[in-house]
């Protein structure tokens, strides 16, 4: 794996305690009233996004960290295989992973970007802010990869980091720098890509994406299906 992308394994790894902090605005993370209030409301949006998308029967989770994502499709699915390349996300996951999920969720740890299922295609794949961290040279790659996974007329759902919402245009940079609690650094891939781009791009793929940005435009989500 390239010295980047292993170091970005290595830093999930080493977030996975204090990960979900930043999802739910707590510590370190938390806003001031106007900005959580907005920041909620996107979340909102977003989880109502899922659940109206119906991720049933087989779904494949891609980047399933602590289990934000993968708790919301256990209420759908009849059978989760959640993928992580961070053993600690996954220890997270299992363990904050109701035992009354209705779904049977199967644990893989494995490199996502070299990955491939083994069982009969699925019937959704969902990703939560993991496209950023994918390499525009890895893209095509990657969504090759999902194709392979999703049986005839599978759909996709995903939900990603847009950039703050004050800003006039999107970020170009291909790397951030992220910092720990205990002040450790790490640098990770962040593309930030917009929705006209992640459409645009997605449709040279083949793939027929609709793309939106959350109405406080915190937030990029959407849905891809083959052409």
């Amino acid at each position: 794996m390239e010295p980047l992308l292993s170091e970005q394994v290595a830093y999930y790894d080493a977030r996975a305690p204090e990960y979900e902090d930043w999802w739910h605005r707590r510590g370190r993370y938390v806003l001031p009233p106007p900005d959580a209030a907005r920041w909620f409301a996107d979340v909102a949006e977003v989880e109502a996004a899922l659940d109206s998308f119906g991720p049933s029967g087989a779904v494949l989770e891609l980047a399933c960290g602590t289990g934000l994502w993968t708790r919301r499709l256990a209420r759908h699915a009849t059978h989760v295989v959640a993928v992580d390349g961070a053993a600690a996300m996954l220890e997270e996951n299992r363990a904050r992973l109701p035992v009354t999920s209705k779904a049977a969720v199967e644990y893989i740890q494995a490199d996502l970007f070299s990955w491939r299922p083994s069982a009969a295609p699925f019937d959704a794949v969902v990703f939560g802010y993991w496209l950023s961290h994918v390499p525009d040279q890895r893209l095509a790659d990657f969504w090759h990869g999902v194709r392979g996974a999703l049986r005839e007329g599978g759909r996709v759902f995903f939900v990603d980091s847009a950039p703050d919402p004050g800003r006039a245009e999107w970020p170009s940079t291909a790397t951030e720098q992220r910092d720990l609690a205990d002040g450790r650094q790490f640098t990770v891939v962040k593309r930030y890509r917009s929705p006209e781009v992640l459409q645009d791009v997605l449709a040279t793929l083949g793939w027929r994406c609709r793309a939106q940005l959350t109405a406080n435009r915190m937030i990029v989500y959407g849905t891809a299906q083959e052409h």
